[in-house]
């Protein structure tokens, strides 16, 4: 549904425009909503029409029930003239130390294979040794400006790109996680300027919407992501984890991504690409 999305700074007058965005989003009813969430139809209605406003555990009712992200609840909380429930603290704040803790450790474990987590635009916050040094075998890392992002590195022709193997597949495939993997499944202002960028790369299928099942995909439960070594194919796939139950919006929006090897010949050559990497260093 193409429903245009309120300033997410929106008015106390506001709050209606931005119930209204989220349940257009969500493809539900005021009926439907009414009934999911408790809430009397008409209760919704004036809400929605600037008539009412409701009270604060009302309204965090309406937004769990449509699934709202944690820092659009804030949105909808302070456009009815409440203080925002949900901490936006940055993601390496005090009050994450146990999440980064328990990241660390993930990403140390997954050696000697690629692990890195990254915000809700992809950009990288942290990784194993094994990641910058997979990438330096192909590209020379140090020599690209920061902060990073792993898409950019992927599509980027001074990046990854040249090594990327059956390009249109993937190129498709990872544009469609975009928009899959968006919080709440909705992609923000941030979430497009990115897909903005990446289409404005060279030789990228800007109809990448329109083919769902990329055609030429391997038979495989995933699609893998190959990058050519040497004249051979090294296939990985991704398993991405999130914070479950979170209660802050870093949290909610910070993502695992562990790359392993799709095949045995993969795994061989992986470990010797990162050997025969050290020894030239």
């Amino acid at each position: 549904m193409n429903a245009t999305r309120p300033d997410p700074k929106a008015l106390p007058s506001e709050l209606g425009d931005l119930l209204r965005y989220w349940r257009d989003v969500r493809g539900v009813s005021q009926l439907d909503l009414s009934l999911e969430a408790g809430v009397s139809q008409r209760q919704i209605s004036f809400i929605e029409s600037g008539r009412s406003v409701p009270g604060r555990d009302t309204l965090l009712t309406l937004a769990q029930t449509l699934d709202v992200p944690l820092r659009e609840r804030n949105a909808l909380l302070l456009a009815a003239g409440y203080a925002p429930m949900y901490s936006e603290a940055p993601w390496n704040a005090q009050e994450m130390h146990s999440v980064i803790r328990a990241l660390e450790r993930v990403v140390r474990q997954h050696e000697p294979f690629p692990a890195i987590v990254m915000d809700r635009h992809w950009n990288v916050l942290m990784t194993n040794e094994a990641a910058p040094r997979f990438f330096d075998c192909f590209i020379d890392m140090a020599a690209r400006e920061g902060p990073r992002n792993m898409l950019h590195l992927i599509f980027d022709p001074q990046g990854m790109r040249p090594f990327v193997a059956d390009w249109d597949v993937v190129s498709r495939s990872l544009l469609q996680r975009v928009y899959r993997e968006s919080v709440g499944r909705v992609a923000d202002a941030g979430t497009e300027r990115l897909l903005d960028e990446l289409l404005a790369y060279p030789d990228v299928p800007h109809d990448w919407k329109a083919h769902p099942v990329p055609s030429g995909a391997a038979t495989m439960p995933v699609i893998p992501l190959g990058f050519v070594s040497e004249g051979v194919v090294l296939r990985y796939f991704s398993m991405i984890t999130t914070v479950g139950a979170p209660q802050n919006v870093a949290a909610q929006e910070l993502r695992l991504e562990c790359m392993f090897p799709a095949d045995d010949e993969t795994e061989v050559r992986h470990q010797r690409l990162l050997t025969a990497h050290s020894r030239h260093r």
